[in-house]
């Protein structure tokens, strides 16, 4: 009784873990789109699809055809892409979407202003999908290829959750409740069709959380959250991010968990695809090292997970990183788990990819070239300047 009241600690009000779930972690996109296009096919009501990169490739291709069967098979499919991260998507694939009676709005058009503009940069960062409201899928994989062999010999490292169970009792809703939002502000007229009236299995074994982000009532939910948690810890932190860059609350949990003996393990991008943004947070990696904190650079292939296991029973996978982005502007999406086998999985796969990174040596760090370390303070200025900009001064 008294470990699973101290797990209980690890939530709060408002986030608080439902019973009798059923989850399967999915790796990549070897795990995640055969998961995804089969729940799709089987689908007989409805499917809800949110993305923030729908790109023209192979992979988001077999994703579109599924949600074209499914359309014209007669079941209701609704699909919200971010403006921003799906800007690559043909007009033509699109037009192919609505013909077939697929229901498409994009999140946040840009109309005018700077895209780094405070406005600009909330963005549906968020990756879920439900089907028949009896399926989730929640991570952080969008819907583009993962494996680039002229660069990498491994696909990217990148995780979701398929969910079954009273959980898409909080999930279903918020679906429902952003896509209407997006309607609304849009003057997009109302659809009549109705939505599920769904019923879930309860006789799954996991107790699992859905926290999100937004502008209004969960500003800071996923942010908490990790801090919760942070601040409990007793024996291990393994957390990997794709954009590391926490806030000075973040920082100051991880290095106390340190001082009393926590093993902190931090997986971070070794290839990036923004070398602007990890300069800045390489800014951070001096401090955090000399508190005794490890730091592994991925470099098996580009890194794009969000999760985290701690002390071998509670973790969580989603689409928000640990940066001003993901925990300040964007909409996100996580799945926080209470739950021993389900940690058990995860954390051994952070540890697998851990043994195929580079570690940080604090003396190595603290040797690197002066050049190197005024650019980093130089682009970590950079971001900080332009998180106070956004209003958000006090978080960094």
């Amino acid at each position: 009784m008294a470990a699973r009241n101290r797990w209980r600690s690890f939530f709060f009000r408002g986030i608080e873990p439902v019973s009798g779930n059923s989850l399967r972690l999915l790796q990549s996109g070897a795990d995640f789109f055969p998961a995804l296009t089969a729940a799709i096919d089987a689908a007989q009501h409805e499917v809800h699809l949110e993305t923030y990169i729908f790109n023209p490739d192979s992979s988001a291709r077999a994703v579109q055809a599924a949600l074209i069967r499914a359309a014209q098979r007669g079941v209701r499919v609704r699909l919200l892409i971010d403006a921003v991260g799906s800007r690559l998507l043909p007009v033509s694939w699109l037009d192919s979407l609505k013909a077939a009676g697929v229901s498409v709005l994009t999140y946040r058009p840009l109309i005018t202003g700077r895209l780094t503009s405070p406005r600009n940069l909330r963005r549906l960062h968020r990756k879920l999908a439900v089907i028949d409201a009896r399926i989730a899928f929640i991570g952080g994989m969008n819907l583009m290829d993962d494996f680039e062999p002229v660069r990498f010999a491994a696909p990217r490292l990148d995780f979701s959750v398929e969910i079954q169970g009273p959980l898409l009792a909080r999930i279903y809703p918020s679906v429902r409740r952003l896509w209407q939002l997006v309607q609304l502000t849009q003057l997009r007229k109302a659809e009549t069709a109705e939505w599920v009236e769904p019923s879930w299995p309860t006789d799954g074994r996991v107790r699992a959380a859905y926290v999100v982000r937004d502008n209004f009532a969960h500003r800071r939910d996923i942010e908490r959250v990790y801090l919760v948690a942070l601040a409990r810890a007793r024996k291990e932190i393994v957390l990997a991010s794709a954009y590391f860059l926490p806030g000075h609350r973040f920082r100051k949990l991880l290095k106390n968990a340190a001082a009393r003996g926590v093993r902190v393990q931090l997986l971070v991008q070794g290839h990036t695809d923004h070398p602007f943004y990890q300069s800045a947070a390489r800014a951070l990696y001096r401090d955090l090292l000399l508190a005794g904190i490890e730091i592994h650079e991925y470099q098996a292939s580009e890194l794009h997970a969000k999760v985290a296991v701690i002390d071998g029973h509670w973790a969580t996978v989603g689409s928000s990183n640990i940066d001003p982005f993901s925990l300040l502007m964007a909409r996100e999406a996580n799945v926080v788990v209470d739950d021993a086998g389900f940690a058990l999985d995860l954390q051994q796969r952070l540890h697998q990819a851990i043994a195929q990174s580079s570690p940080l040596d604090v003396t190595d760090w603290q040797r690197r070239p002066w050049t190197q370390r005024m650019l980093s303070r130089l682009a970590y200025g950079l971001v900080r300047f332009g998180v106070g900009l956004a209003g958000f001064g006090r978080w960094v």
